[in-house]
């Protein structure tokens, strides 16, 4: 098992599906803008210093709480149901973590628990389990 919390006062929302394609020749290449190109890196500066000594071999249960600065009306905890979506997030994290090594790939993610709050302490809570 892996635990760990990455502090982050914004939490990068530029999202994988923002890639971007140009012609070339007549045919499409697929590119990613600068702000998802700063989102990439943050992510993997990040993550980096949690990498395990082995990658996952095996299916994994993924916990994510992605933990948002508070605005006006919000409460300490209290869900996060507005933009960006969950699914959107979780592609660029899971991406940056498969290029560190977390796992040898994503699909080994069999169980996901994904969650958005509103919070005091911004950032982003990791549990990475190993499923029998």
């Amino acid at each position: 098992m892996i635990e760990f919390f990455i502090p982050m006062k914004k939490i990068p929302t530029t999202t994988h599906q923002q890639k971007q394609v140009t012609c070339k020749n007549g045919k499409p290449h697929f590119f990613e803008p600068p702000k998802l190109l700063e989102a990439r890196a943050k992510y993997m500066a990040s993550l980096a210093p949690f990498v395990p000594k082995h990658a996952f071999n095996g299916p994994v249960h993924l916990t994510v709480k992605w933990i948002f600065p508070m605005v006006k009306g919000s409460r300490n905890g209290q869900y996060k149901h507005t933009k960006p979506d969950t699914d959107n997030l979780q592609k660029l994290l899971k991406d940056c973590m498969t290029e560190l090594g977390f796992w040898k790939d994503d699909a080994l993610v069999a169980s996901e628990l994904v969650q958005k709050f509103w919070g005091e302490k911004t950032g982003i809570y990791i549990n990475i389990e190993e499923l029998a």
